[in-house]
């Protein structure tokens, strides 16, 4: 009777020491550890899809992410590589108090809603591709395409983050004309803009993304995320400043620029941009001087890279969530709008990301009434110069990009909007 009574002991004594170092939380680490970032953010995403919260643990191993443990959140990570590390709640507990002293920039923002996404595109093939849905694609975060139509017909407020893709909304169609004006995809693509201008009962495709432009302003006021990069951020911003403004020459619109455009321009409507010179010629390839000299970068490439700025965990946790990554000096890359002169900033915007050589912002934030715009420049990190016709760059090759990494920030974002505010 005393063997069993001591058997017993022995074995609850064995049971609790199990219990004790019984894996009850799931550590993603983001630093250079990780096998593959970018997918991490898309497990990340399908945990919030379950109604799984997600800590996302600022500045800790690069931003890394914890949640609660869950057999298929583990196998969920083997399945596309993500490196993970089951942990006690010990451990958990040790992290968060590391976390959470004051000597220490770090945060905890708990994470608890997988945002509903939205990408403006055309539906219309064009011979370049987008990195933000090469990056959601290939992370396996679901997104609905939405374009001109969609957005007038008042569907922007079932989204709670938009990516504007390459897009100018100054109604000058890029400015290719004086390159591409003879290619049939520029033809097809400045038909099928007219026909939608006229269906939805604008003379012009200018007045129709105009109109597209507020109606994604009043989405920004309302509390809507919007991130773009490329050509996006200053079209956008140029656009709004010429309301009421004829900016499009007859190659664009049919008839000639109104007399002393640039004069009429009001840079109070815009969001992020102030007195910047528009460009009055078609044959040029800019939009306007927001863009810095591209010259500069071609010169320089081998010295092209910018800095990501630190900020406080605990008391800015809105650009520390933007710039988290595993490497504060990022490779520079070009696009259309490679960067922003910081001279054109309005004062209210953050700049996060910088080539201070260059004097020039590459990766801005600011809000907009309850909502926000986040701007990186540049049309892909892992391409450094993107041409018309160059086949989408392959993400396998590059699953641990730093530059990508930005543009996943920028989608989980939405999903600590009732955190941040009580940070």
């Amino acid at each position: 009777m005393f063997v069993n009574k001591r058997s017993l002991l022995i074995a609850l004594l064995s049971l609790q020491m199990i219990w004790s170092v019984k894996a009850t939380y799931l550590l993603i680490p983001m630093d250079k550890t990780q096998t593959n970032h970018l997918k991490a953010y898309g497990v990340a995403y399908w945990t919030l899809e379950r109604n799984i919260d997600v800590s996302w643990l600022l500045n800790y191993c690069g931003g890394s992410f914890m949640c609660i443990y869950n057999e298929k959140i583990a196998n969920e990570c083997a399945v596309r590589g993500v490196a993970c590390k089951a942990i006690a709640d010990v451990q958990a507990e040790a992290i968060l108090n590391e976390i959470a002293q004051p000597d220490v920039n770090m945060n905890e923002i708990k994470l608890n809603k997988a945002p509903k996404i939205a990408v403006y595109s055309p539906k219309n093939k064009l011979p370049w591709d987008d990195a933000v849905t090469l990056v959601l694609t290939y992370a396996e975060i679901p997104y609905e395409v939405i374009y001109d139509e969609e957005i007038i017909n008042g569907v922007l407020p079932q989204y709670d983050w938009l990516h504007l893709h390459h897009e100018d909304f100054t109604g000058q169609y890029g400015k290719f004309w004086a390159t591409y004006r003879n290619a049939p995809w520029y033809i097809e693509d400045v038909k099928q803009q007219e026909t939608t201008a006229h269906k939805l009962g604008f003379s012009k495709v200018s007045q129709l993304k105009l109109a597209v432009v507020k109606k994604i302003r009043d989405f920004v006021a309302g509390g809507g995320y919007m991130f773009s990069m490329c050509s996006a951020p200053d079209s956008y911003d140029v656009a709004l400043a010429a309301d009421g403004v004829d900016i499009c020459d007859i190659p664009f619109d049919g008839d000639p620029i109104e007399p002393n455009a640039q004069s009429k321009l009001n840079y109070q409507n815009c969001l992020a941009f102030e007195n910047f010179k528009i460009s009055l010629n078609p044959y040029e390839y800019e939009i306007s001087d927001i863009d810095v000299n591209p010259n500069i970068h071609l010169q320089n490439r081998s010295s092209d890279f910018f800095t990501l700025f630190e900020f406080s965990a605990k008391w800015d946790p809105v650009p520390t969530m933007l710039c988290q990554n595993h490497y504060q000096v990022l490779r520079g890359f070009m696009g259309q709008t490679t960067a922003f002169r910081r001279d054109k900033l309005k004062p209210n915007v953050i700049v996060m990301g910088e080539t201070q050589a260059f004097n020039e912002a590459r990766y801005i934030h600011g809000e907009y009434g309850n909502g926000t715009f986040t701007f990186l420049g540049g049309h892909d990190p892992e391409d450094y110069q993107h041409f018309v016709g160059d086949p989408p760059t392959n993400l396998d090759l590059y699953p641990n990009s730093e530059g990508y990494r930005l543009i996943l920030n920028n989608v989980l974002f939405p999903a600590a909007k009732k955190e941040k505010h009580k940070t």
